[in-house]
């Protein structure tokens, strides 16, 4: 067989591939519906990004193809797709547009409050009376993600710090007939405005420490239920990061779990970060990294020498970045599919304990390396490569975004530090009254 009758009858290279070249058969069917939607998310990168908004129809675009539900259970009327589903999505998502990778992931990110909530019910972690309530409100999340095609917003960022975790939550929840009164601000988290329902992280004020943890589905015309001030972020611009005001917000009982300690009891059941699958927010990075790579080595070898007909990518100087880049672009791609193996694997590959470590370094790693990856595209393209809004402009500031999201890689060492040293490191989430009791919120 001559070697372009070979080259004429592979299988074409999904994106995806490029980080998960053993895709199984399943996988790779998930994998083409995202590949389908990628040229109309690309078209509308630049102009998205102009306008600081995800552009109208995305959403649905993304609805049409299943993919809404990619990682919902195919009970509930979702693909049945997992963590490595997840990430290879953001990644390719991220190769086109980091903004709809990151609206996208905090969509699917709300599956976790349906899926581990469900593993702890098997796991036998709630009493009779506590697990209809639970169940109900995890198949309710499920199946709006999933056979409704709905799209949740995540929201649990507050703009009040704690010096011993990610999230402090200070939302309150208060009982009223029939449901719930919430109150309180959220600082970040996607799809607002545009969301069909906001998924609240807020704590019941009768009830003390990570105990008074609830979450709520909030319809996205709730009275008293509106977006922040436009945020104009740096990078992720087309995101809808404009955070959530909630004023004598009424939410019934049935879009609500309150049960006290319910949340923090499901959270157990992660295997890596706090709410299981925040590793598919550094896919994004990573994906973004590829993206403009490819751009910027098309570029180069696509404009010529004048003098030599060579292609400006042969260059001793070009030469020399071109290896550099691919260093950094192998090592973040290294640390993202490490870390999803870690997360992802059944069996287990090692305890919780070192996967959760393994993530303070990974996150902070493959954001570094994808953004040193931006800077040497914006090297090799030049000055008349250096533009606000094409590949290279919106990819170095979307990975400038990765290096403060989430936390920074020095956030990361220091906490991996105090787990080995101390068997103590910095808490996913906790509440006010834990605060200034001195308590972890672990």
């Amino acid at each position: 067989m001559t070697a372009k009758l070979v080259e004429e009858t592979e299988t074409p290279r999904l994106t995806a591939e490029r980080v998960f070249p053993d895709l199984t058969q399943e996988e790779r069917w998930r994998a083409s519906l995202v590949e389908s939607v990628l040229p109309a998310i690309a078209d509308a990168a630049e102009s998205a990004d102009e306008a600081g908004a995800l552009p109208h129809g995305h959403l649905k675009l993304l609805g049409d193809a299943g993919l809404l539900g990619l990682v919902v259970p195919k009970e509930y009327g979702g693909l049945g797709g997992g963590l490595r589903d997840l990430a290879a999505t953001t990644y390719a998502l991220g190769t086109v547009c980091g903004s709809t990778a990151l609206a996208y992931f905090f969509h699917c990110s709300s599956s976790s409050r349906g899926m581990l909530p469900l593993a702890a019910l098997d796991a036998g972690l709630y009493d009779e009376e506590e697990a209809p309530v639970v169940r109900a409100f995890a198949e309710k999340v499920l199946r709006l993600m999933g056979s409704d095609k709905k799209a949740i917003g995540n929201f649990a960022s507050e703009a009040v710090k704690a010096s011993n975790a990610n999230v402090l939550i200070r939302t309150t929840a208060t009982r009223a007939d029939g449901g719930w009164v919430l109150n309180g601000e959220k600082s970040f988290g996607c799809l607002s405005g545009s969301a069909d329902y906001y998924l609240v992280t807020a704590r019941r004020d009768d009830i003390e420490g990570m105990d008074s943890l609830t979450l709520f589905l909030v319809p996205r015309n709730t009275p008293g239920a509106r977006p922040r001030a436009a945020w104009v972020g740096l990078g992720m611009r087309a995101s809808d990061n404009n955070g959530l005001v909630m004023e004598d917000c009424f939410v019934p009982d049935e879009l609500s779990l309150a049960v006290p300690g319910a949340f923090t009891r499901a959270t157990q059941m992660s295997r890596g970060s706090w709410v299981g699958n925040q590793i598919a927010i550094a896919a994004i990075y990573a994906g973004i990294a590829q993206g403009v790579w490819g751009y910027a080595i098309d570029r180069t070898m696509g404009a010529k020498f004048a003098d030599t007909g060579k292609p400006i990518a042969s260059s001793p100087m070009h030469q020399v970045m071109i290896g550099e880049g691919e260093k950094h672009l192998a090592e973040a791609n290294l640390w993202l599919r490490r870390q999803v193996d870690l997360e992802a694997s059944d069996p287990p590959l090692l305890p919780k304990q070192e996967v959760v470590q393994s993530w303070k370094l990974a996150k902070g790693a493959i954001c570094e390396h994808s953004h040193e990856v931006a800077l040497l595209a914006l090297k090799m393209c030049g000055t008349s490569g250096a533009l606000m809004g094409n590949q290279i402009g919106r990819a170095l500031r979307d990975t400038t975004m990765g290096l403060v999201q989430a936390f920074p890689a020095e956030r990361g060492k220091l906490d991996l530090a105090k787990m080995l040293v101390d068997n103590e490191g910095w808490a996913g989430l906790t509440t006010t009254d834990s605060f200034t009791k001195g308590g972890e919120g672990k």
